[in-house]
């Protein structure tokens, strides 16, 4: 036996396998999860077998850095009996000396190295089902080296709300992430989903990259609040990977996620802690590698996972590499100077395929000198990465060189179409870049995205914060012309896909893969070495893709930017018209109805008028049409409907005469003339064709989803109740399937009333509530603000006075903050209602005064007859006159007769009535 009667690092057990080196307990080749505490326990234990250790030894070994009673000592000695299966088929590990502590009893084998990598755990793990999940990479066939970590990580990050992998560039963090990512699909019920940040260079947009990863729309200034809705209250996974060059605003948010949502687990891959309240940190060592290989034979050689890796890699690239003793020894020399990394030893046994193993070995020792200790801002690791890629970039030929250079201008994914014309130049040609491409992707300097398609490519991230050294040194010139051809060349792609085909700029996931390379473009043509009247063609032409990703505050940013350095030529162009259009689309949902949005829309139309461009007037007009709508400017609305009409016709296409009568409809319906507003509502729906996204987000919303609801509302004033209660769930339905916050919120709140008016209270509560989450989720202030006000009508509906007045008051100085005004009548009207049930007749007899006055002043007649009848009852109660009240009344029969709205006809004549 070894001094101090430690058994060999490798044992074996019955069917069990422990490494004290590794970490490591396998039944029958298959790793067990087994705690930190209860390995030492075990390993203490197995260390002296048939030598009974005392509670004290065993309590200063496993607790040396705590203070713990003997319970927790029973309790894990407990679980490890039960953990080993201790009294299965006669099996017996460890036993009990009364008062006295535990021994080890059974038979232990030392295992030599030679017999451990027979049969490599890596090689012998069994197959795993891939469970679906969100937005992940695809894991590795098997990990090497890595079965510790994975057992620690998986048993612990279920019940640990942060977990950081730390580690320097190279060591396999995300591989890890990824692969305990797959593991922990099901416990997550596969809601996991991957976040890469090394695509984003602006710190400021983690939070919207975040919400992209996870296919959440986001439409406000706020996207963590976006987040927070749609997880709140879920279980997920999310694995956030190269958190380091963005660390703080990741630790800020990360933050706020762990606090506000209890069921969410975050996995995190960074250079460095993140240093925030409740973060476990798990720092992933290097690979194992012999410290003397000399003195071993071939097999126990290759029984350490560094020279795995490096084997595993190099016959990939060449099965005739003949892996004998020599060549081992010569692999573990490597491996040691590569300090078990695994990036830069699969980069070198790339090399050992090409050049062969003695000629390799012999450059890596004239070239490399890796002294990394570990302290994650040394110097010395970053000089391993640079002498890494120093050495592989001076194997490539010359062509190939001035092709990784120029590849460093891509973020994330880029095509082999985007490659040969942005790299290619007078200089070097389409077909040299392409063989060189092949050549990058052979040596593992460019990465092959085959799950992704074929003909897509990324650079690794320390690859490419080379690669950009390297352009940056062939001069300014050089990386000016190649930053110009790079955004040239996504200027032309949206700008294609869109004259091309309406679709093209709706596929979300191809869109999501190139936005890295569109903002590195836009930073580049708006930047000092830039091109500004590149920069406002660029602008213009991703001002689609970012509305169509609900990237607001980045369309906002770019339009205001591009506008604001426009040439003189560019002025009155359809490029002017997209950027008008876009900001002021952007403004008004992410910062209310300003001045400035109108100015926008405005110009915008001014711009299509000019052009006679028919189509972009009638879809501003639909944008200014709501912007008025939502200010209580109900002229101004009904003037752009009364024109769009008009431009329709002229047009002449069903979609058109769809759009219009859309407009117009919902004008006549506000203004009080339901009879006419029923009639073109129908007619709205009959042109348009079934709601598409594509449609919904060229136009900023949906129309015929808009109409649907409103013809809903107009159907029940007319008197046809069972079709009106239909219909407005049949818009709910139809909202929800366009994945549209704003059109889904849209036909909630108008449905809502529908409900209510019917006196159906459960199925508006219903919708209140669905109302209420969807714009909690997506952040639209105006809509949340609008939220205690429908519960306040709610509150009216049940006879609940005193909680509806508070409610109301309080939502109705809300939305006039935010200039949004369109519902302040009927909120007015409730709020009345509720003073009066609560004996406040004054209060109320003002506030209908004002609501009325309001109504005829703006033309927003559809609720003038209601407020009339709730004025009679003021007056019937306070003023004890029944005849006054009568007139009041008859004037309420008299307008809703004229506006064809049987419904509050009937209302008022049963209040007459029953005077």
């Amino acid at each position: 036996m070894p001094e101090h009667g430690r058994t060999s690092e490798r044992v074996r057990f019955g069917p069990f396998c422990l490494s004290t080196s590794e970490r490591l307990l396998t039944r029958d080749g298959v790793p067990v999860e087994i705690g930190g505490r209860s390995f030492d326990l075990l390993a203490a234990l197995v260390e002296q077998p048939g030598r009974v250790l005392s509670k004290r030894e065993l309590l200063k070994r496993v607790w040396s850095d705590v203070v713990v009673e003997d319970g927790s000592l029973r309790f894990h000695m407990a679980g490890l009996r039960k953990l080993l299966g201790g009294g299965e088929n006669g099996a017996r590990y460890i036993a009990t000396q009364v008062g006295v502590g535990y021994a080890f009893v059974a038979p232990v084998e030392a295992v030599s190295p030679s017999h451990a990598a027979a049969v490599p755990a890596a090689v012998a793990a069994p197959s795993r089902p891939a469970p679906t999940t969100i937005n992940m990479p695809a894991r590795l066939p098997h990990l090497i080296g890595r079965d510790t970590d994975l057992a620690l990580l998986t048993q612990r990050i279920v019940g640990t709300p942060l977990f950081t992998i730390v580690g320097p560039a190279g060591v396999g963090k995300t591989t890890l992430a990824v692969e305990i990512a797959h593991r922990l699909g099901p416990e997550f019920g596969d809601q996991v989903t991957f976040v890469d940040f090394s695509q984003l260079e602006d710190p400021a947009l983690v939070a919207q990259m975040i919400a992209g990863a996870m296919m959440i729309a986001v439409q406000s200034d706020d996207p963590l609040a976006v987040i927070l809705g749609h997880i709140r209250d879920k279980k997920v996974l999310l694995l956030l990977d190269n958190c380091e060059h963005v660390i703080e605003p990741v630790s800020a948010i990360v933050e706020r996620i762990v606090a506000a949502a209890p069921g969410a687990r975050i996995l995190a891959t960074s250079r460095e802690p993140m240093r925030i309240r409740g973060e476990h940190v798990h720092r992933l060592d290097a690979l194992a590698y012999p410290e003397h290989p000399e003195s071993l034979g071939r097999e126990q050689l290759l029984s350490y996972p560094a020279i795995q890796l490096f084997c595993e890699r190099a016959l990939a690239g060449d099965s005739t590499l003949q892996l004998d003793e020599a060549a081992a020894r010569l692999i573990a020399g490597m491996c040691r100077r590569l300090d078990g990394m695994a990036l830069p030893i699969e980069l070198t046994a790339v090399r050992a395929a090409t050049h062969g193993i003695e000629a390799t070995a012999r450059l890596l020792g004239d070239r490399f000198s890796l002294g990394w200790h570990g302290h994650r801002t040394a110097t010395p690791r970053q000089q391993t990465l640079q002498a890494t890629l120093d050495w592989s970039y001076d194997l490539l030929s010359g062509v190939e060189q001035i092709v990784l250079a120029r590849l460093a201008v891509f973020v994330g994914l880029f095509s082999i179409d985007a490659a040969l014309d942005v790299v290619a130049d007078e200089r070097i040609s389409a077909d040299e870049v392409s063989a060189a491409l092949d050549e990058l992707a052979s040596k593992s300097l460019v990465v092959p995205q085959r799950a992704r398609g074929m003909g897509t490519y990324r650079l690794l991230e320390m690859t490419r914060a080379y690669a950009r050294e390297k352009l940056l040194a062939r001069g300014a010139d050089e990386a000016r012309a190649t930053a110009r051809r790079h955004a040239s060349f996504y200027f032309r792609e949206i700008d294609a896909a869109a004259a091309q085909d309406a679709e093209a700029l709706h596929d979300l996931r191809a869109l999501r893969q190139q936005l890295g390379n569109i903002r590195s473009a836009l930073d580049w043509a708006f930047g000092p070495d830039g091109d500004a009247r590149l920069a406002v063609l660029l602008a213009a032409a991703s001002a689609p893709v970012f509305l169509n990703l609900s990237s607001l505050v980045e369309c906002r940013t770019w339009c205001a930017r591009a506008l604001s350095i426009i040439q003189d030529e560019q002025r009155g162009t359809s490029m002017e018209l997209e950027l008008q259009a876009s900001l002021g689309t952007a403004l008004m949902f992410t910062r209310g109805n300003s001045q400035a949005a109108g100015a926008a829309l405005s110009r915008a139309l001014e711009v299509a008028s000019t052009l006679d461009d028919s189509w972009n007037e009638l879809r501003l007009l639909g944008r200014l049409h709501i912007f008025h709508e939502r200010l209580g400017d109900y002229a101004d609305a009904f003037g752009h409907a009364e024109r769009a009409v008009r431009i329709a016709t002229t047009i002449g296409e069903p979609e058109a005469l769809g759009v219009a009568y859309s407009l117009s409809g919902i004008s006549h319906h506000l203004a009080g003339d339901q009879t006419r507003a029923r009639r073109e509502l129908e007619l709205s729906r009959k042109n348009s064709a079934p709601s598409q996204r594509e449609r919904t987000i060229h136009y900023g919303f949906d129309h015929r989803n808009r109409a649907t609801i409103a013809l809903a509302r107009a159907l029940w004033l007319t008197g046809d109740a069972d079709q009106a209660l239909h219909m407005a769930k049949q818009a709910v339905h139809e909202a929800e399937r366009l994945d549209h916050a704003v059109t889904r919120c849209i036909a909630l709140v108008w449905s809502f009333s529908v409900h209510l008016w019917a006196g159906d209270v459960e199925e508006a509560e219903r919708a209140l509530a669905a109302f209420a989450d969807c714009a909690d989720t997506n952040a639209l202030g105006p809509y949340i603000a609008a939220t205690d006000g429908l519960r306040g009508e709610l509150a009216v509906a049940r006879g609940d006075a005193g909680a509806a007045v508070g409610l109301l008051e309080e939502s109705l100085s809300r939305l006039r903050a935010a200039r949004y005004e369109l519902l302040t009548t009927p909120f007015s009207l409730a709020l009345a209602r509720g003073l009066i049930r609560d004996g406040r007749w004054p209060e109320a007899h003002d506030l209908l005064i004002a609501a009325i006055g309001r109504c005829e002043t703006s033309g927003e007649r559809i609720l003038v007859p209601e407020l009339l009848r709730a004025q009679a009852e003021i007056t019937e109660r306070a003023d004890n006159s029944h005849d006054a009240a009568a007139d009041v009344l008859r004037r309420a029969i008299a307008l809703a007769h004229e506006q064809g709205a049987v419904a509050w006809e009937r209302r008022s004549s049963l209040a007459l009535a029953a005077l």
